[in-house]
């Protein structure tokens, strides 16, 4: 293969190290799982760098509630903030790394978030543990960081795995070029969701060997579309979100995070470099999370059609539309008709500032809540 890297040695001397394809797929993943920092954490984030936890390799996935696996995810990640992270490997010889492993991938995101409970991922991993003879606090504790809360870190899976939250790798040792432009198209639309590729290239030279990764994905468009900047994110909560917002604003997000907190099961906050969000979760009687809002500081309420058509009940475009006309009731709420139709409407938070129009507003999120609880 054509490039090459060159190592000084200790005495002096220069080594031509050439690029060379790994003989087997299964070698870089048992390199993935020995040593996580290959996945480029502080690449991702240069501000706070990612660190991994392996849950495990070649996780299952179902396919349906409670049913058999029907997939196995190569490896499944944590991160410090409780961001599940699926990684496939596939090697540049392998055709299904142009099209095939991008269907796959999303297959088991869109399966792992509506039948992945925490507790099962949690007790793989502490049995993984127990087998090793390893305590699983102090295994979590050392990949992710000492001053860990170990309870709130498996809150925070559980709440990231509810919103979506989560973060698709694809790993080979040369990512072609279709495989790249899908990956940057895909993680400029997808939000909360994350979709990065991942090159590993190996180089040899006599009995030396370097790796180098290289992250691929994360286009100036993408993080602007994500973040309001190219900054690095910042992890919000009700404090910082408040204050960025304008007084008014703020005292509506104010009312909405109090019927949150009396009729919703736990709220995300966001991460945002420049605009905060927070998207309120509710549980269904299966402890499937589903939201169905987003709030953010730039005084917009979004609409999250394009999660709701994913998960029963609202994978009934019907009851979307429902939806929809409750809340354009609303005076100054205009939402297209298509928008039901994996959109992402939004409307200005000052609409809300009207007692009848809040009560409008909660009363449309009831009934849908309701039709949720259903299930």
């Amino acid at each position: 293969m054509s490039g090459g890297i060159f190592l000084i040695q200790g005495n002096g001397e220069l080594v031509a190290m050439t690029e060379e394809t790994y003989d087997s797929e299964d070698i870089l993943q048992g390199l993935l799982a020995k040593y996580p920092d290959l996945l480029a954490g502080n690449q991702m984030d240069t501000a706070d760098p990612r660190r991994w936890l392996l849950v495990a390799r070649e996780h299952g996935v179902p396919g349906t509630e409670g049913g058999p696996d029907r997939w196995a995810v190569d490896h499944l990640f944590l991160d410090q903030d409780g961001v599940p992270t699926f990684v496939e490997v596939k090697r540049s010889t392998n055709t299904q790394i142009r099209r095939e492993v991008v269907g796959q991938m999303l297959d088991y995101a869109a399966n792992a978030v509506v039948y992945w409970p925490v507790e099962a991922i949690r007790a793989g991993f502490e049995t993984a543990c127990e087998k090793r003879s390893e305590d699983p606090g102090a295994v979590l504790m050392q990949a992710l960081g000492e001053g860990l809360d170990i309870e709130s870190f498996w809150g925070n899976v559980k709440t990231n795995l509810q919103a979506g939250k989560v973060r698709l790798v694809f790993v080979a040792d040369k990512i072609p070029l279709e495989l790249r432009r899908v990956v940057e198209f895909l993680n400029s639309q997808m939000d909360p969701a994350e979709v990065l590729a991942l090159e590993v290239p190996q180089y040899v030279g006599g009995s030396l060997k370097s790796l180098v990764p290289r992250l691929i994905g994360r286009t100036a468009e993408a993080e602007q579309k994500k973040s309001g900047s190219g900054g690095a994110r910042r992890k919000w909560d009700e404090a910082s979100f408040l204050a960025e917002c304008g007084p008014e604003d703020a005292e509506v997000a104010r009312r909405i995070l109090g019927w949150t907190r009396k009729t919703m099961s736990d709220v995300s906050w966001g991460t945002g470099a420049v605009y905060g969000s927070f998207i309120p979760v509710i549980l269904d009687q299966r402890g499937i999370g589903h939201t169905l809002i987003a709030v953010w500081t730039n005084g917009a309420v979004e609409v999250q059609f394009g999660y709701m058509q994913g998960k029963p009940p609202f994978d009934d475009e019907g009851r979307r539309r429902k939806l929809r006309e409750l809340l354009v009731q609303i005076p100054g709420v205009t939402i297209p008709p298509e928008a039901v139709s994996g959109k992402w409407p939004s409307f200005p938070l000052a609409v809300l500032r009207d007692d009848s129009a809040f009560r409008q507003f909660v009363e449309a999120l009831d009934w849908a809540i309701e039709e949720i609880r259903a299930l």
